[in-house]
């Protein structure tokens, strides 16, 4: 399969370029060629503006008979963008420009106008001074005053702005300097006042601080006035046992039952430091009821002991001894707990 794209074409062995026919193409033809207006032109039936740079569909043609230099000139054939008229202008190799031709003028011409007619005053000076030395030597001398004069107004002119200026440099060097003394000061007096407030914020706030400490300080002591600068951490172990111990001993009220584990640790809920953290709940008063077989017991006993006494030291001595009931509670308690209900309701 062919390339799409080749480069190199197959020429056959036999391949005559002679024999090809030519195309017989006016030497007049015309091509539609895409370009820009190359200057500012104004159309001659409407008035319209044409600006340089619009894009145009043109056509273009060779122009018969017309070289520069072996150069061939080319027309350009565009229509107005409002009447649709004709305009047509065409190439200036002469001055590497375009020139109008027909069906518009072209505008903004001064400087163009102005090199050209530079251009024409020194030709006319070459040509005097080609066959004329003693014009050379004025046009030189002319050139050399014409200078002279040039300088010399530049001069005037410095002078005059100097003396109308009367710039004191050394003022202006030292109103900077003051200026930005002040500026530094005036940011150190920032910075020192800025410094000041932060340190009073942090003061009042330890102050704050300090106060709030020692109120709760005043607080705790107040709840625990008995104790001791010299207490340890470890006193609440055994002092709040022997302290409860000690009222319990003394207001004649029977003590509970202290389990091993709080006689060897301690209690969480005395009196002492802990004791504000943690409430214990108090045991409801019990009264241990005896059994129907230990009352009736009791009840023989003292029955028999008013009509005999030896029974009544034989009960005695049987009573004396403990007897476990259904509930697993020893009689002898309960009779003793009786007893002392007994005397209690006597007095």
């Amino acid at each position: 399969m062919s390339e799409r794209k080749v480069l190199n074409k197959y020429y056959p062995p036999d391949f005559d370029p002679s024999k090809i026919p030519k195309l017989k193409l006016p030497k007049d033809r015309q091509y539609v060629v895409r370009l820009m207006a190359p200057f500012n032109m104004r159309c001659k039936t409407c008035g319209e503006y044409i600006y340089k740079g619009k894009k145009f569909n043109a056509r273009k043609e060779t122009v018969q008979n017309e070289l520069y230099m072996g150069l061939p000139i080319f027309r350009f054939y565009i229509k107005c963008t409002r009447c649709l008229a004709e305009i047509t202008f065409k190439t200036d190799p002469e001055n590497t420009d375009y020139a109008m031709e027909h069906g518009a003028t072209r505008n903004f011409q001064a400087e163009k106008l102005i090199e050209e007619e530079e251009k024409r005053i020194t030709q006319e000076r070459e040509e005097e001074e080609l066959n004329n030395p003693m014009k050379v030597l004025e046009n030189r001398t002319k050139d050399s005053k014409m200078e002279m004069e040039v300088l010399e107004n530049l001069q005037e002119l410095k002078e005059l702005n100097q003396r109308q200026a009367q710039v004191d440099f050394e003022g202006m060097i030292d109103r900077y300097r003051e200026l930005e003394r002040q500026e530094k000061e005036r940011e150190k007096e920032e910075d020192e006042r800025e410094t000041k407030e932060m340190l009073d914020r942090a003061l009042v706030k330890r102050l704050r601080d300090s106060d709030s400490d020692s109120g709760s300080e005043k607080e705790e002591e107040s709840l625990q006035p008995n104790k001791s600068s010299t207490d340890k951490p470890t006193d609440i172990l055994t002092t709040d046992r022997s302290t409860e111990a000690q009222g319990t001993s003394s207001g004649g009220v029977k003590r509970a039952k202290v389990e091993s584990w709080e006689r060897s640790v301690g209690t969480l809920g005395g009196r002492g430091a802990l004791g504000s953290l943690v409430v214990r709940k108090k045991p409801a008063a019990t009264i241990n009821k005896p059994s129907p077989v230990t009352a009736a017991a009791a009840a023989a006993a003292t029955a028999t002991s008013q009509t005999d006494p030896k029974a009544s030291t034989a009960d005695s001595e049987t009573a004396s001894k403990p007897v476990t009931t259904q509930n697993g509670s020893s009689s002898l308690s309960l009779l003793g707990a009786y007893s002392d209900s007994d005397s209690n309701d006597s007095e």
